[in-house]
């Protein structure tokens, strides 16, 4: 007999397909990989959430991967690092509602 899948089971699966959807599956190992080290305190967005994020980053910068995140970053709720096919990097800052609050000068264009 098979279990009922949760719902939240099913939104991260439709979170995911919409990723897809916008190329971005391939960069979701690394985004919910934090880069950490000792003393780092760094928590990446994982779940729904980290679908969310990713999505709503991407459709403010337009075009990248995202490549890190961050939850309960020092300058907003979330923080998704999106790198550019030249190489740049920007960090998209989101409120909790996945609105963005802040986006370094520059960074939408690479």
């Amino acid at each position: 007999m098979k279990k009922k899948m949760k719902t939240t089971h099913k939104a991260a699966i439709a979170g995911l397909a919409t990723l897809a959807g916008l190329g971005v599956v391939g960069a979701l190992p690394a985004a919910n990989a934090a880069d950490t080290g000792p003393g780092d305190s760094e928590t990446a967005i994982t779940g729904p959430a980290l679908a969310q994020a990713s999505a709503a980053a991407l459709a403010e910068t337009g075009q990248g991967r995202v490549t890190e995140t961050e939850v309960g970053d020092e300058e907003s709720y979330y923080e998704v690092e999106v790198t550019f096919d030249d190489g740049t990097e920007v960090d998209v800052q989101l409120d909790r509602a996945f609105q963005v609050v802040l986006v370094p000068k520059g960074g939408a264009e690479g």
